[in-house]
């Protein structure tokens, strides 16, 4: 089973907690044990799992623009101007997986799944499969 999630970003770095969405996902397939993919077809985006907490997610936005800041020079600027979106996503991943079991995603108690924009505001696509039996 698997599903494409769209979403769209409002903002050029924007975080958008896609737990519920995957989850409606998951139910579609009825995977009683497993595990559950979540991957992002984009190169300036990035996933996570982590608190939604909106301070902590200030804090990682600020981590990730010290780390790769917009406009630092980079070989790619040259022709797209978006480097620093790529290498943020690059340092995020663009893939979670979180098991599976009746039918519902295991996370803690604070633990969400968060899609990271870094090139927006753009439509996006979220690939969602559901593999049995793991």
């Amino acid at each position: 089973m698997w599903t494409m999630i769209e979403i769209d970003t409002r903002k050029p770095v924007d975080v958008i907690d896609i737990t519920a969405r995957v989850q409606e996902a998951l139910q579609e397939g009825k995977t009683e044990s497993g595990i559950c993919l979540v991957y992002t077809l984009h190169t300036t985006a990035g996933l996570a799992v982590n608190e939604a907490d909106s301070a902590l997610i200030k804090d990682i936005s600020n981590l990730l623009d010290r780390v790769a800041p917009q406009g630092a020079g980079y070989h790619h600027d040259r022709s797209d101007g978006n480097a620093h979106a790529h290498l943020r996503a690059t340092l995020l991943g663009n893939s979670v997986v979180i098991p599976v079991e009746q039918n519902k995603l295991i996370l803690g108690t604070w633990q969400r799944i968060l899609f990271f924009e870094f090139d927006g505001p753009r439509q996006r696509r979220i690939f969602v499969k559901a593999v049995p039996g793991v």
